[in-house]
């Protein structure tokens, strides 16, 4: 028998308890079947390209409307910084939706950057993790977020496998899940592409449909094989992800988990379900309707059935 993590085992815990909340309920669950959709957008993220500018970290903090970090955009000594005792290097939080980090993994002594964000997954374990059905992903191919409908569990902090979603501690009477949504409500759903793909100067990010982004990838390869290791990450882990990457070095040494699975996350959940306690099914459904009594007639005439809230999943 394999061995399974604990992070690994609570998200198909989760996974299944949303399953089991979705089955009660009527929904149905297509892991097997469901490839995401076919013509939705993607970016290809070319770290080759990147010099570690920060332009997009810049171009996400004002299209996003975020307060003024910390540190300026343009003082790189943010590359240096190390977290949790000197293990973790940055990671995406509630007034940070994109960082970039500096490896010294490059070729000739020169480093390697990377740009993390959510990946956007086709079929997100965030999602399906969310017993009050707070995830939507759209036709376009990215996952957002209803601030409105949650609940507060943070189930998809522990769900996801790139570990993005950020909660916003700071609020103490209104926290919430923060990350980022694809620029969605301001470009994506109007057909443009994220503010960081636009500012980025290096064109180190390429946005379109995803289907046609890996025939560009691969071209990218095939073109220029000792320029690239010959993967595309993103292309099938965990049933692959609308952001994609390139890279010229191996994945693991600029920070990617090279360890995860091909199939959804919610794949795992078909087996644990024929063997999850009732409880585990039933809790959610109790806790969805205490918050529904709990917020009925508060958020009133806005807030539509949570059931119209999810696309075609």
């Amino acid at each position: 028998m394999s061995k399974m993590t604990r992070r690994k085992f609570l998200s198909v815990s989760l996974a299944g308890a949303a399953a089991g909340t979705f089955t009660l309920s009527g929904k149905a669950i297509g892991a097997a079947g469901f490839t995401g959709y076919p013509d939705g957008m993607g970016v290809l993220v070319d770290l080759t390209r990147c010099i570690g500018c920060r332009t997009c970290e810049a171009a996400c903090n004002e299209e996003q409307k975020l307060p003024a970090p910390a540190v300026p955009f343009d003082d790189h000594s943010v590359f240096d910084e190390l977290h949790h005792g000197g293990t973790q290097k940055r990671r995406t939080d509630e007034n940070a939706f994109t960082v970039v980090n500096r490896y010294e993994a490059g070729k000739e002594g020169q480093p390697a950057y990377r740009k993390i964000q959510c990946n956007h997954c086709n079929e997100p374990a965030c999602l399906t993790s969310c017993f009050v059905n707070a995830y939507t992903k759209t036709k376009e191919g990215a996952v957002i977020y209803n601030s409105k409908v949650c609940v507060g569990c943070r189930n998809c902090m522990v769900a996801c496998p790139f570990r993005i979603p950020a909660y916003s501690y700071s609020s103490a009477f209104n926290p919430v899940i923060r990350k980022c949504i694809f620029c969605y409500d301001t470009r994506l759903k109007f057909g443009r592409p994220p503010a960081c793909v636009e500012a980025c100067p290096q064109e180190v990010l390429t946005f379109g449909h995803r289907k046609n982004l890996i025939k560009v990838a691969y071209e990218r390869i095939r073109v220029n094989p000792g320029r690239y290791v010959g993967h595309l990450y993103g292309e099938n882990e965990v049933g692959g992800t609308s952001w994609m990457y390139l890279s010229g070095v191996p994945f693991e040494e600029v920070g990617f988990d090279t360890t995860l699975q091909k199939e959804p996350i919610l794949a795992n959940a078909q087996a644990f379900l024929s063997n999850v306690p009732m409880v585990l099914s039933i809790w959610p459904a109790l806790f969805l309707g205490f918050h529904r009594l709990a917020t009925r007639g508060g958020e009133g005439a806005e807030e539509k059935p949570a059931t119209e809230k999810r696309e075609d999943i």
